[in-house]
């Protein structure tokens, strides 16, 4: 069921929160309130989380619609429950195996390509976009530059995680299928470039689509659609690619083999 209450902090009579409104409402009161829950998985909503990652590709719409109900009934737009960003790794992981058989790697290649997904391409690129999309929208996108409304940093990694969600299972799942058969072995030939560069178009499209609507989504944003002008780039290097034969799954595969040797 949705939520119907609506969360109304205290404020003093020049309009500021209390003390102690503002004390639970700090980035450091919320950041230990999340880590916290991260120790606790029977308080985490698993459920729900998988709820959301299935709406991630059916109604992306809907899952943002959520992120306005936590902000009426509980004053922030970022998760409070880590449990998405649990089954996340969870799904990264046995993807990553799935990559180290598929491409014949020893345990502990695999375990090596593991921790660089993880710590480097997940953890670290994501810290890293998630930081720059906050800055970009606090400086350049907001309306009216307001301490009441600002992007927080947490919801720029929700949204990270989002939109990395599909790209994940498109590129690290459902690619596998299709690697040893189609898209390596005949990856001179233009159905091994196509397909795999398709996969690709597919993933990173749904990045930048997800991305828009969790920005979309906050009513203090204004030219969002901006976000949506890589769509053009990313068409364009599709064409180029499939006219010169480039095959961007095949440089995923060496650029794996040569980071575990």
């Amino acid at each position: 069921m949705l939520p119907t209450t609506t969360y109304s902090p205290q404020r003093q009579g020049n309009g500021s929160l209390s003390s102690r409104d503002a004390a639970r409402h700090t980035a450091g009161a919320k950041r230990y309130k999340y880590l916290r829950r991260l120790l606790h998985f029977k308080q985490m909503d698993f459920e729900f989380a998988m709820w959301q990652m299935l709406y991630l590709f059916t109604s992306p719409q809907r899952v943002y619609r959520n992120f306005h109900y936590r902000k009426q009934t509980k004053d922030q737009w970022a998760r409070d429950d880590p449990a998405f960003l649990v089954l996340l790794s969870v799904w990264l992981c046995v993807s990553t195996v799935g990559f180290g058989l598929v491409l014949d790697m020893s345990f502990l290649e695999t375990l090596k390509l593991l921790l660089w997904v993880v710590f480097i391409d997940c953890i670290g690129v994501g810290l890293l976009i998630s930081t720059l999309m906050w800055f970009v929208t606090n400086k350049y996108l907001m309306k009216h530059h307001s301490k009441d409304c600002d992007v927080e940093w947490g919801y720029a990694f929700d949204v990270h995680l989002n939109a990395f969600y599909p790209l994940l299972v498109i590129l690290h799942f459902l690619q596998l299928f299709f690697i040893n058969h189609i898209v390596v072995i005949k990856s001179g030939t233009f159905i091994g470039y196509f397909v795999g560069n398709t996969l690709w178009l597919i993933a990173i499209g749904y990045y930048i689509y997800i991305t828009f609507l969790g920005y979309s989504a906050l009513p203090f944003l204004k030219n969002t659609v901006i976000l949506l002008y890589p769509f053009a780039l990313l068409v364009l290097l599709y064409i180029l690619s499939i006219t010169l034969g480039w095959n961007f799954t095949a440089g995923l595969c060496w650029f794996y083999k040569q980071r575990v040797r």
